[in-house]
């Protein structure tokens, strides 16, 4: 049995984009370049808060969506479903009634990490309350909510990259400070 290889997080992107952050990582420059265009780590730090943050975003954008039961940081995601967020619905019967409770998940990673990789994330996993599919009407909802979504998901790649060839945490001292 041969060991599984990473993933490829940039895969689906153009030779020459990929060759670009290969080569920014080659020459130990694309931390400076995230750093500098993603100075600071959020403040979103339990699953309490995170709960009022994805309410937040889901009540501005998506009121008629359902409610969420739960919302919270995993530890388990990254390494086991080589996920960065899940959103999952859970039914259950309870007497005559099917009772539906959603739930989202979100990658510990993601505790320190920049603003803007946090709202891509959530945007990602709470346009999945309305389309199952990464589709294009799925990309649509998410640039609603998130305009930039599309370069932040590109980056948060680039730095997941970056992270797999043995960079270090970049926001995590910063967070301490």
């Amino acid at each position: 049995m041969r060991p599984k290889s990473p993933p490829n997080y940039l895969s689906g992107y153009s030779i020459a984009l990929t060759e670009q952050v290969r080569q920014l990582i080659e020459q130990d420059r694309l931390a400076d370049v995230l750093r500098q265009k993603y100075p600071l780590a959020h403040e979103v730090r339990t699953d309490k808060a995170l709960y009022d943050y994805v309410l937040e975003l889901k009540n501005e954008y998506l009121r008629n969506a359902g409610q969420l039961s739960k919302v919270a940081f995993d530890s388990k995601l990254h390494v086991i479903r080589n996920a960065l967020g899940m959103h999952t619905n859970i039914s259950r019967v309870q007497g005559a009634n099917l009772k539906t409770k959603r739930e989202i998940r979100v990658a510990t990673l993601f505790r320190e990490m920049p603003p803007e990789f946090l709202r891509m994330i959530v945007v990602h996993e709470l346009a999945h309350m309305k389309e199952r599919e990464h589709d294009k009407a799925f990309y649509q909802l998410c640039r609603h909510m998130e305009p930039e979504y599309a370069q932040l998901e590109f980056d948060l790649r680039a730095y997941l990259t970056y992270r797999d060839a043995g960079g270090v945490a970049l926001w995590a001292a910063a967070s301490n400070l």
